[in-house]
């Protein structure tokens, strides 16, 4: 069995390399129908290869240009290189009448083409990246070298409200499915020359444009070499959503913290960029990636920044409590009422236990039963249509709470404890925090029903335990708490006037550490 499993991968690794040798990497040709029939037969004769064969000018020089449709400004093509390369060439020829093999490449670069980026090309591998990026391509019989003429262009989504986070007062735009377009929107709000943008291919197959986005003086160098390192040592065959990207390059893959920060927002990434973060885009998702993400940083939103300190310090110190609440208070209910009744009022102990009275389900039970239930709701809501989503989960929490305290199967209190923990989970500016309290929940909520508030302590501390082991890109999860840094805790629970603010978080930036200078 172990001979069969063996021959089976020696095939496999066999049938790659045959595929890799296949890959056309060597030098243009001279021969322009060589080239030509090349490129035919590696697209498979796709129908959207557009292939247009002249002779420039008046000249007896064979060339053609060839693009993918729907990649590609037609009409840019028409006016600024097809009409130039057809009407206003002149002296390609030498003194015999024959081609001028030596100058006829720079001639047509610098004095014909009036596209705005134009490159040579001397091998099938950039060949082939530029022409399925949307490039046009410029091959001339005699030549082994090819121009590259930027005319990319393809339907996108315009710059719309983001629609995961939702913003009162700041900026509305979000970003979309096209890199460039994201990167400008970071580009028109730091306007300085110290911002780098290193893009590179990653996926086999996908070839997917993967920028990271720094600024050069304020970023940790040793952050910003860690991420080159580990994107570098991505090895897949496709590439399709920054997903991809942040499970590969976490720093611990067991745990359901996100240890990066997602967001859509062009200022938020700005404002990171500026603490000395490290920003990732990946073409094709309007998702940007943030490290190093810190526990702290989730329960931080751009909006923070643009109200008066008192009030985003008010509104941060509600969302770390509805953090604890949207955790811990199912589990307390279950260990209360099931093994500590005596920690409850007489009057209220009463009147659950009236409310209680022919329910025939244990406290435990009930509970895991309704939060089942309206997680179930909430992804419904999600992947129905949006005008019928919203409809459902609020009118089905509604009509099965209602219709299951009426039927007895649950109790009126335990209906208001699953809604209560249902709306503190919506108070967390970054969606992808809710993912771990949905799923701790559940554990502490068995632990309460098994051992009570001791099984809610003890998962406490082995939740603790966890969010202090972990680190973000070698940065301490838990920072400016554990350790605790007093100099950071202007801005983590509490957000000081803006004058106070004075300094970039220690951990993250390590030089040009001073943000603002009060003159007096």
């Amino acid at each position: 069995m172990r001979n069969f499993i063996n021959l089976i991968e020696k095939l496999s690794k066999d049938k790659e390399q045959k595929i890799n040798e296949q890959q056309p990497t060597k030098l243009i040709y001279k021969s322009l129908s060589k080239n030509l029939e090349i490129i035919k037969i590696t697209l498979g004769n796709c129908s959207d290869l557009i292939v247009r064969e002249f002779q420039l000018g008046k000249t007896n020089v064979k060339a053609a240009i060839f693009y993918l449709d729907g990649l590609v400004n037609i009409n840019y093509i028409q006016e600024n290189i097809l009409k130039s390369l057809m009407a206003d060439v002149k002296n390609v020829t030498n003194t015999d009448g024959d081609p001028d093999q030596t100058n006829i490449i720079a001639y047509l670069k610098n004095h014909i083409l009036t596209v705005g980026e134009t490159k040579k090309v001397f091998d099938f591998k950039l060949l082939y990246h530029s022409l399925l990026s949307g490039d046009t391509i410029l091959l001339i019989d005699g030549q082994n070298q090819g121009l590259i003429s930027s005319t990319r262009e393809w339907k996108e989504r315009g710059v719309q409200e983001s629609s995961t986070q939702s913003v009162v007062k700041g900026s509305k735009e979000s970003f979309t499915e096209t890199m460039r377009t994201n990167t400008a929107l970071v580009r028109r709000r730091i306007k300085d020359t110290h911002l780098r943008i290193d893009t590179r291919q990653i996926g086999r197959v996908t070839k997917t444009d993967v920028a990271v986005l720094y600024i050069d003086g304020i970023a940790d160098e040793k952050v910003v070499k860690e991420v080159f390192s580990r994107l570098d040592s991505i090895d897949i065959d496709a590439i399709l959503d920054s997903g991809y990207i942040e499970e590969l390059i976490e720093d611990t893959t067991y745990t359901p913290f996100p240890t990066t920060y997602s967001t859509e927002l062009p200022d938020t990434v700005a404002a990171g960029l500026l603490e000395g973060r490290v920003a990732i885009m990946v073409d094709g998702t309007p998702f940007a990636l943030l490290v190093p993400g810190l526990f702290v940083h989730f329960f931080h939103s751009n909006e923070d920044y643009y109200q008066r300190f008192d009030i985003s310090t008010f509104v941060r110190i509600l969302r770390f409590i509805a953090f604890v609440m949207a955790l811990l208070v199912p589990s307390i209910y279950i260990a209360v009422t099931t093994y500590h009744q005596e920690m409850i009022p007489t009057s209220l102990l009463i009147s659950l236990a009236a409310q209680r009275d022919g329910v025939p389900f244990p406290a435990l039970f009930e509970a895991m039963m309704m939060e089942f239930t309206f997680e179930v709701l909430r992804e419904a809501g999600l992947r129905l249509p949006k005008n019928v989503g919203s409809a459902i989960s609020i009118v089905g929490a509604l009509v099965l709470g209602q219709a299951a305290v009426q039927a007895g199967l649950i109790s009126a209190a335990m209906v208001i404890v699953v809604s209560l923990t249902a709306i503190s989970s919506f108070m967390f500016p970054s969606y992808t925090m809710s993912f771990p309290v949905r799923i701790l929940r559940f554990i502490f909520m068995g632990l309460a029903g098994f051992i009570g508030l001791l099984g809610v302590g003890l998962g406490l501390i082995a939740l603790i335990f966890h969010l202090c082991s972990l680190r973000s890109f070698g940065v301490p999860y838990m920072a400016p708490f554990g350790p605790y840094i007093q100099e950071d805790q202007k801005d983590a629970i509490f957000r000081f006037p803006r004058g106070k603010l004075f300094s970039r978080p220690r951990l993250i930036s390590h030089q040009n550490r001073v943000r603002i200078k009060m003159k007096h």
